[in-house]
């Protein structure tokens, strides 16, 4: 059986991901700096590791008889002083460090669909700065490359629930975003397949207009959208750079970007965006 490490535990993905292992029996390692948030979602590890992986003494050996290391380290909002050069970059990097003393045989990582593409963007500069340094190490790869999670779909949602969706152009750009349950799965697929690099997305491509014609219909009420040209987005994006700092400028520049642009690939899954909206709509969720 190989034994696992699974970065990035507790976050979104991270969290469906060790559900998943669990599921099929796998023995895995979490690193975590809160394992609590482990425990609160019924997922029992093998082996858990307090650490901070910023911090590359707290995860010495860290990768010690393990066969697969699978990242989902990264941050979509730059808090504790830690910018994404510090996350998404130097602490996968002192986690390849390990893997590489260790001999692990596979690193899987899961970045983001077009970084090569948008990498003037501060999060993807430091996404696509490590796939790199991975991909010029000797230790078997894959870069899995998701268009977008339901969870950034909770945008849409939350404008509607507010009265009224805004969006850029004229709404007819599409994605089909994916639910972590189902990336989670093709993750943990991904350790025993050769692919070295791999797009993907949802079972479903949607127009930006029909997502929002989703979000109004789970909740009832009469769609009200109104489409802002694209001037007045790099307007905001120029303004926004000059006025804040990255911290602030970094999920905002990401976030009103590819809203500007079509992110789709290929299809996969099962769970529909419909299913999503309808449990934020829920009263436990």
């Amino acid at each position: 059986m190989k034994r696992i490490l699974l970065a990035g535990s507790t976050g979104y993905l991270g969290v469906y991901i060790a559900k998943e292992l669990q599921q099929r029996s796998c023995f895995f390692r979490a690193i975590a700096r809160n394992p609590e948030k482990l425990k609160k979602n019924n997922i029992e590890v093998n082996e858990m590791l307090k650490a901070e992986l910023t911090d590359p003494d707290s995860i010495k050996e860290c990768c010690k008889g393990i066969d697969i290391v699978i990242s989902t380290v990264g941050i979509t909002q730059q808090k504790d002083g830690l910018t994404y050069m510090d996350v998404d970059y130097q602490a996968n990097m002192n986690l390849l460090k390990e893997a590489q003393k260790s001999g692990v045989k596979k690193f899987i990582y899961v970045s983001v669909l077009n970084g090569k593409k948008l990498r003037n963007l501060k999060i993807c500069e430091a996404k696509e700065l490590f796939v790199e340094q991975l991909k010029q190490s000797e230790i078997d790869y894959c870069i899995v490359r998701p268009n977008g999670f339901f969870s950034d779909m909770s945008e849409f949602f939350n404008m509607a629930k507010k009265g009224r969706i805004y969006l850029f152009g004229k709404g007819k750009l599409k994605a089909n975003p994916i639910h972590g349950e189902d990336l989670a799965t093709f993750c943990v697929d991904a350790i025993d397949k050769p692919d070295k690099e791999v797009e993907i997305g949802g079972p479903e491509t949607l127009t930006q207009n029909e997502i929002a014609s989703i979000a109004f219909d789970i909740l009832g009420t009469r769609p009200k959208i109104t489409y802002i040209p694209d001037w007045i987005r790099i307007a905001i994006l120029k303004l926004v750079r000059l006025l804040t700092g990255s911290k602030v400028y970094g999920p905002v520049e990401f976030f009103m970007t590819v809203m500007a642009m079509d992110m789709l690939a290929p299809e996969y899954g099962k769970h529909k965006l419909k299913e999503y909206f309808t449990h934020l709509n829920s009263p436990n969720a």
